[in-house]
Parts: C-alpha cells; structure tokens; sequence
C-alpha cells in the first residue's frame, strides 16, 4: 500500500517533542511492508520543494513560511497558507504519484484543503490523527474570547479540517468523549494513544549532570514546550516550595511563550534549584533526559479538553518515574495511577504536587519500581505497533 504522510514538521529539522513520533509511526509502516511519502514545509528552502530520502521514506519537502519561533500574526498567516504552498509546489508531483491512504496530523488545522484535493485526486481515504482541539485550548485558558472574529476565523479551517477526514483519531477515551459531545460531526471515531519506540537511551558517562554541577542531585527533567497550555507558573511553584531540599534540582528543555516568564522567576524568586535550556537536537535530547531521575510535566487547569503530552513517551521509554499535574477528570490521571508509573495531580493542588515530588525526592526504590512501571505502561498502550494497528484496521481490507 502507498500512503503519504502529511505533517506540519519531521525531522531531523525539528527539535519538538511530538516531531519525533511521526517517523517511529512512518518507519512502522515500512517495516510492515508499505511505502510511505511524508509531505512537510521548510521555511529554509531556496527552491520551490526539494525531495529527499529518511529511514526509507521519500521525504517531500515545499518551501513555506516559517511556523515557529514567530509572532502568533504571522505564525497564522503562514500556517494559512500551508495547504495552498503545498499543492503549488507539489501538483505534479502528486499526479505522478498516486496513492491508496492519506493520513494528516493536526496540529496544524489549515490541512483540510490540502487533503480534499488530494481525496478527489486519488479518489482515496483519509484519516486525522488529532493532538491538539485548537482553537478551543485557546478559549479555554482565556487567550481568544469565544466570539471573537479571529476565533470564528480558526473554527471555520478546523471544520474543514474535520470534514476533510473519513475518520477521526483521538488520543485518549476522554478525548474521544468531548469530541463526540462538542463537534457537529458524524465522522467515526477512533483512540490512538500517543506512541513511542521503545529503544532507550544509555547513558554509560553522566556528562551533564557533570557539566551542569547536578552530579549529586536528584532532578527532576522537563523537555518539550514551554507555554501558556503547559502553565509553566506551576511548575516555578513547585521548584519554589522545594527550595528547603537541597538534594533536589528542576531541569527545564525547550522554548514557547513562557520562556520569559521562566527566566524572570529564577531571578526574581532566586530560584537556585531551577535551569533553564534553551533546545536541543532530538539526539543530545535523549542523551541528556536518559542521564535524569524524574519526568515532569504541567498542563493548564482550564483545559476542557484531554491532552497526553508527547514528553511523557520519552519518560517512559527511559523508564523514569513521572510527576504531572493536570486539568480535572484529565484520564491521564487514572492511567498513571493504574499502572503505579508515578503521580499525577490536579493543576491547584499544590500541596499535594508537593508532597508527591518529595516522595519520589526520598524514595530511591519508589521512583526504580514507578520507573518500571512507567516502561509496562508504554508496553501496554502506548507503543507504536498499537498506533499502526489502529489506522490499518479501521479501514475495510478491500480499501487498503
């Protein structure tokens, strides 16, 4: 089966956290005998697109304006114009090469278009593998109004995006229930859990723990991004309650919106136990997260929607112990619970993100037995055999 694989960044040009699971999904296909075709933008191209060969996929690449690191104008602008940049650079290309499947991912919402001509094109499925509800995040935590004229603007590319799908792929049962309730939409549902490779990092020299004097600390490791939808204040919050702890150290990756919020509240609160880093490539990123001793993560209180951040992967891929704080009824929660890969918190309860961060702090033995708990759990749910199975299995064998 030919399928083409449509996504707003792959590597190696990105240093995002989620990035990194499209080509564990795009190499799972190929192992199982597909061929794949991953249409990406590249703002550093000179020429109109370019093609290139990864791990076995043919990698098309079209010449866009940049996504990242911008202002949020033109950040929209851009990813506006996403699906017309690509079938302008790429119309010939397309008719040379039909396919049998088309998945997409969203983010970005501006995809719809772009997969509706593709559908009519080859005359062929298409499914949506959903990560994050925008803009509802957006309203949910105050940063557009629900009636403002920007915010119908975004609704009306996420209809399209939705309605371009033949199904639809949610990242938990959660997820999947706030869809059903909240969209006018009667495309099938699926859950396809984030997922990961399990191929683990070893890290036989502690070069930064070294390098960033943490050789006798316990740290707690936060990589991926760095914004207003994490609530990062939580996390300065936490790192300021466990001043009193000397063994203990916050160690946080990545870039976003509240990367300033970050570095003015370790000068303003004088916050010794905390880092900063700005981002790195994906490989010295593992490297340095297999070196630490707690995975942490943070999502926003106002949430309505049920997100798994892609971070959490890595974690358990490292068979470390995870401390998260997150919206309410999140079954996230439950999951991390269940599996004793840690604790997680509702995003508020500060006292008890406290009191947990301070048991994985003085328990060696707890956070080894949460951090083979956390390695049963990506086992069990969270692999990238089960993700594949998932997308093949919902369409009839005579379609693929």
């Amino acid at each position: 089966m030919k399928i083409l694989f449509v996504a707003c960044d792959y590597l190696p040009g990105s240093t995002r956290i989620a990035t990194k699971m499209r080509p564990e999904l795009v190499h799972e296909f190929i192992t199982r005998g597909h061929e794949v075709i991953v249409v990406t933008p590249d703002p550093e191209l000179r020429d109109r697109y370019v093609n290139t060969k990864l791990d076995g996929a043919d990698i098309w690449k079209f010449k866009s304006g940049p996504i990242q690191d911008v202002s949020k104008i033109k950040r929209a602008i851009n990813e506006t114009l996403l699906s017309h940049n690509a079938w302008k650079a790429l119309k010939q290309m397309f008719r040379q090469n039909p396919q049998d499947l088309i998945i997409y991912n969203s983010p970005s919402i501006f995809w719809g278009t772009l997969v509706r001509r593709l559908k009519k094109l080859w005359k062929v499925p298409s499914y949506l593998i959903l990560r994050d509800i925008f803009p509802q995040w957006v309203v949910d935590n105050g940063i557009l109004s629900k009636h403002s004229p920007i915010t119908y603007y975004f609704r009306f590319f996420e209809w399209l995006n939705y309605n371009a799908a033949d199904r639809i792929a949610l990242q938990s049962v959660k997820g999947r229930e706030w869809f059903y309730n909240n969209r006018v939409n009667n495309k099938p549902l699926d859950v396809v859990y984030n997922w990961a490779a399990d191929n683990p990092e070893i890290a036989t020299e502690k070069i930064w723990r070294k390098k960033l004097g943490l050789e006798e600390k316990v740290v707690y490791f936060y990589g991926g991004n760095i914004g207003h939808a994490q609530d990062m204040m939580n996390v300065v919050r936490l790192a300021k309650n466990m001043i009193p702890n000397d063994n203990a150290h916050f160690l946080l990756i990545g870039k976003g919106d509240e990367v300033l919020l970050i570095k003015d509240a370790i000068q303003r609160e004088k916050l010794t136990n905390l880092t900063y880093l700005e981002p790195v490539s994906q490989d010295v990123f593992r490297k340095m997260q297999a070196e630490f001793d707690i995975g942490l993560f943070s999502l926003h209180h106002d949430h309505t929607t049920h997100n798994f951040p892609g971070k959490l992967l890595g974690y358990m891929v490292q068979e470390m112990p995870i401390l998260g704080s997150i919206n309410p009824d999140n079954d996230l929660k439950s999951m991390v619970d269940e599996a004793e890969a840690g604790f997680v918190t509702i995003n508020g309860d500060n006292d008890v993100f406290l009191a947990n961060a301070l048991k994985l702090l003085n328990d060696k033995e707890l956070r080894l037995r949460m951090g083979k708990g956390a390695k049963r759990l990506l086992y069990q749910v969270f692999s990238v055999k089960a993700a594949a199975d998932t997308i093949l299995e919902s369409f009839d064998k005579e379609v693929l």
